[in-house]
């Protein structure tokens, strides 16, 4: 960038990751409440949303921004608890997907019902992308 910031812009840049990390940090909680740690909770999003079908796990590490070796153990883990389960590609068996299983399935419900509704909550006082654009968005917009 080739002008200097404002104080404005390093203040919506704040907001912007103070709203982010006050998010998360929720989630965790409620990751940790559940039973389960909030890296799994991530697990299980990313089982039940991927599209097309269940992932591999390369796919699962491209979406936790995590590397192989990493993805396997969170997944060796969540295998253990009961949370998720491998199985072999239909068409290509040296794939392997995972699949929810049925307490995996449930806690993931309940998770996702809870952040629904907390982000719902937040959209009523804080619009992080329009925070980060400079747009207007609610009663955070101005210091």
């Amino acid at each position: 960038m080739s002008r200097e910031l404002t104080d404005e812009e390093y203040q919506r840049l704040l907001r912007f990751r103070d709203g982010l990390r006050q998010f998360l940090d929720w989630s965790s909680r409620k990751a940790v409440a559940a039973g389960i740690t909030p890296a799994q909770h991530q697990l299980l999003l990313v089982i039940r949303a991927h599209q097309p079908g269940p992932p591999s796990m390369n796919d699962v590490a491209e979406h936790l921004l995590t590397r192989h070796h990493s993805t396997v153990q969170l997944v060796d883990r969540a295998e253990r608890t009961g949370l998720v389960e491998r199985r072999a590609d239909e068409e290509d068996h040296r794939v392997v997907r995972l699949h929810l299983t049925s307490l995996g399935a449930r806690r993931l419900e309940s998770l996702a019902a809870s952040h629904l509704e907390e982000l719902e909550r937040l959209g009523e006082h804080l619009d992080l992308v329009s925070l980060a654009a400079g747009r207007p968005g609610g009663p955070f917009r101005s210091c």
